[in-house]
């Protein structure tokens, strides 16, 4: 049932000299297994060229994170080059924002929702954390337009790149101090 079959097999006449081969314009013999699976095997990526690689990627990373604490405009990465970004980010430094203290006022209001959980308190614990987030959202946007003034009266309106708000608005979202290139102006120092 499982095992071969004791049915004789057709056999087919093996091909002679005598037979032309069904193809005629080959003229040399097949080759083996092991020879064309040689010749098929080469490496994708040669190995120093990847270890060379990471080496030299990781040391980009470490000019660049260098650049970014100590505020070298050359060695950035791209997209916290030049002088418009860099008048945004003086910007938004100098000045004292509702979204850097996000994260902290967001985790009081948490603990306090969880500690007044079993209470009608825990309502206006959230309903407070909502109204903040509203206000940051608002003193964000105040800023971004007192800064795209400023940026369009130094710069000029064409020089203004492409996402500058959300530069901006994100880097004022941050924590002063894990913000990344370091801030280089005081708060209260306005840049010029």
């Amino acid at each position: 049932m499982f095992g071969r079959s004791n049915d004789p097999q057709p056999v087919t006449p093996a091909l002679t000299e005598s037979t032309p081969p069904t193809d005629a314009g080959k003229g040399r013999p097949t080759p083996k297994r092991k020879v064309s699976e040689a010749a098929n095997k080469r490496p994708l990526v040669a190995p120093t060229t990847k270890k060379a690689s990471r080496e030299q990627a990781k040391a980009q990373r470490d000019i660049e994170y260098r650049a970014m604490q100590t505020g070298d405009e050359r060695n950035m990465p791209l997209k916290d080059r030049g002088p418009v970004r860099r008048y945004i980010r003086d910007a938004v430094d100098a000045r004292w924002n509702l979204g850097e203290f996000f994260l902290p006022v967001a985790a009081v209001f948490l603990v306090i929702q969880f500690a007044l959980s079993q209470t009608a308190y825990a309502v206006f614990a959230i309903l407070a954390l909502y109204i903040y987030i509203i206000a940051a959202v608002i003193d964000g946007w105040l800023m971004w337009r007192s800064v795209k003034k400023r940026l369009v009266a130094k710069f000029g309106i064409e020089q203004i790149p492409r996402g500058a708000a959300m530069y901006g608005v994100l880097r004022a979202f941050q924590i002063r101090p894990s913000r990344m290139p370091k801030p280089q102006v005081k708060h209260g120092q306005r840049p010029v």
